[in-house]
């Protein structure tokens, strides 16, 4: 996969209970310059004291110095969302990791996490996107990727003055917001078992093509913008196939029969998760 340019290997300490992360290590040895590494942490190991622990176990199993990407694989009431974003704040300014994000968070969970001091450097959140679950376009998809988000350099400034100046300041803090937006990482975007793959409607539109049904589908995934798709691949051959999904370009026809066969929500519905 690294040859063909897919260097993106998304892992987690969840996976085969950390074995995952050591088949990534035996990978990438020798070619850590070509890759970026995303894994991502229990929550019960997000507290202030756990979080480095984990995040230590996970290089060893990794054998590299430093994650790029380090997430929140999702989240629970304990421990404090707030003691999490500090954690990871504390192993950036370590160089233990070189970004952090979360996975699984819904709206209510994104506006809570950007309240906190430091969590607009929030990077990324991974969460269920494919034809069988469009829930995140009602609110979430466009919320991360076309809001406006204080940015981290500015935010302790903007807070302080708040504080000092009271509400009256609001107009001219939100000066102080830009134009920014958060990609989404799209986990399983090829559905979960053969069903998606399955279907009527993507076999026909791949026959127009000439291409695979999971072509179309991841396809259609990484036409909406700021969203990256991250496939599963258990062998060569689904590696191969996934790399040309980069070259197809979806008709209007295409995408109002995908339209038909897959509604987009209508209202908000719960965040699926696997």
């Amino acid at each position: 996969g690294i040859d063909l340019g897919m260097t993106l290997i998304d892992t987690a300490e969840m996976y085969g209970d950390g074995g995952a992360e050591k088949v990534v290590g035996d990978a990438i040895e020798g070619q850590r310059d070509r890759v970026f590494i995303v894994t991502k942490a229990y929550p019960h190991n997000a507290s202030r004291t756990e979080l480095p622990k984990a995040c230590e176990r996970s290089l060893r199993r990794l054998r590299i110095e430093t994650i790029d990407l380090y997430l929140l694989h999702w989240r629970e009431k304990t421990p404090p969302l707030e003691e999490t974003v500090e954690a990871f704040v504390k192993l950036r300014s370590a160089g233990k990791i070189k970004r952090w994000g979360v996975s699984n968070f819904d709206v209510d969970d994104m506006e809570q996490l950007w309240s906190f001091r430091n969590g607009s450097n929030c990077a990324t959140n991974q969460v269920l996107y494919n034809l069988e679950n469009r829930e995140i376009e009602f609110d979430l998809l466009p919320f991360l990727t076309s809001n406006i988000k204080p940015q981290p350099s500015e935010r302790g400034e903007r807070d302080r003055r708040q504080n000092r100046e009271g509400s009256g300041e609001r107009a001219r803090a939100a000066s102080e917001f830009q134009t920014s937006y958060i990609p989404v990482m799209a986990y399983s975007p090829l559905g979960h078992g053969r069903g998606l793959l399955e279907n009527a409607t993507l076999k026909k539109i791949a026959r127009r093509h000439d291409r695979t049904t999971a072509q179309i589908a991841l396809t259609w995934v990484l036409r909406q913008p700021h969203v990256i798709a991250i496939p599963k691949a258990s062998d060569k051959r689904h590696i191969r196939d996934n790399a040309r999904s980069t070259d197809i370009e979806l008709t209007k026809e295409d995408l109002a029969e995908i339209d038909q066969a897959f509604p987009p929500p209508k209202s908000k519905q719960d965040l699926p998760t696997l």
